[in-house]
């Protein structure tokens, strides 16, 4: 399964790269929420939040970080909001219908059906007590997030303003000072490459498991969907992230831009695989000779012949069972003299479990 999105047409001023404080503080919040989806920021995620009552305050917006992501917290517009601050002044400034068609498909939290338009979530009628009966059978959580979104959007507003400021004294503002430089650094360098190359061959050395597919400048997103996205007329906004890693979003809803959030290169913890790849691996370990070979390549580097003899098999055998190894990433094989030797790739076997999660995560 695959987002594709659809590049053509876009002009220079059309794709803007640049992180966003609100968005970043959202992946914090969804690894907060998450951490066991994500060990690689274990010892964070401990000491983030220490106070007991902003903790079940961030709980109960929970679904609006969690994998759909909520489009609230996304650039809504250019030019984009310089700080948190500003951003979170314009989320004051939305009205109880803005807020509320913002909102309302984030606590539902699937695509599978559309939610009606906010102006049909008034209180009392059919279509809210649907909605909220939808998001009910997702679980409890959001079908009590929803009962108070319809009830009373405006005050659901100020109090997620509430608990996102009360994180950003808590944790994130320290946060940001350190992650912000490191965004933009990132940021400069792709619109250094976007200034000489095209956008679609840009974003396939870009973003995670991206890859090119014809015709057209069309690029294919590693995702648990099903989707074309076609860009132009609206601008297309990268947003970097030092938190978000193993997933990638991609906002196609709101009519003002397209948003992508990806994990910037140089902040995630490990490659990430494509669905292929991952599989790649994991059938390579499925053969009983194969393990078996394993279990001899992990020590000192050993040759084919001596392999073969060990295991009483033939050179050529031997040869095929690591290609497919090598081919999978599972073994490295180094020339020594006249001499190939080979050694389990140990560090690759050991992060399988890892690269399992994130690839079902993105």
């Amino acid at each position: 399964m695959s987002i594709v999105l659809d590049l053509g047409g876009l002009g220079p001023t059309d794709l803007v790269v640049a992180p966003s404080a609100l968005a970043e503080l959202m992946a914090s919040l969804h690894v907060l929420a998450e951490p066991e989806h994500h060990p690689e920021a274990a010892g964070w995620t401990a000491r983030a939040v220490a106070d007991p009552a902003l903790r079940d305050e961030l709980l109960l917006f929970a679904p609006l970080w969690a994998r759909f992501r909520c489009r609230l917290f996304f650039p809504r517009g250019l030019p984009l909001a310089e700080d948190l601050g500003e951003e979170l002044t314009a989320l004051a400034r939305l009205d109880a219908g803005d807020f509320l068609g913002l909102v309302a498909p984030g606590v539902l939290g699937t695509t599978a059906q559309p939610v009606p338009p906010a102006g049909e979530l008034r209180p009392g009628t059919a279509a809210a007590q649907e909605y909220v009966r939808r998001c009910q059978r997702r679980s409890y959580a959001r079908g009590e997030l929803a009962r108070q979104l319809v009830a009373a959007p405006l005050e659901l507003r100020d109090r997620l303003l509430g608990a996102l400021r009360a994180a950003d004294t808590a944790f994130f503002a320290d946060d940001w000072r350190t992650l912000r430089p490191l965004l933009e650094d990132h940021a400069r360098e792709v619109r250094r490459r976007l200034a000489v190359r095209a956008p679609v061959d840009v974003l396939t050395d870009l973003l995670p498991t991206a890859v090119r597919v014809g015709p057209g400048e069309r690029i294919r997103l590693d995702k648990l969907q099903n989707h074309e996205v076609r860009v132009a007329p609206r601008p297309l906004v990268l947003v970097p992230s030092a938190r978000v890693w193993p997933h990638l979003t991609v906002k196609n809803e709101h009519p003002s831009c397209v948003v992508v959030h990806y994990a910037a290169r140089g902040t995630t913890p490990d490659e990430q695989l494509t669905v292929r790849d991952l599989h790649q691996r994991l059938m390579a370990l499925t053969s009983p000779a194969r393990m078996e070979l394993c279990r001899h390549l992990l020590g000192e580097p050993i040759t084919t012949s001596e392999l073969a003899h060990r295991l009483g098999s033939t050179e050529p055998q031997v040869s095929r069972s690591l290609r497919v190894l090598r081919e999978a990433g599972l073994v490295r094989s180094t020339r020594d003299g006249k001499l190939v030797r080979h050694r389990l790739a140990t560090d690759v076997i050991r992060r399988l479990g890892h690269d399992v999660l994130a690839t079902v995560g993105r």
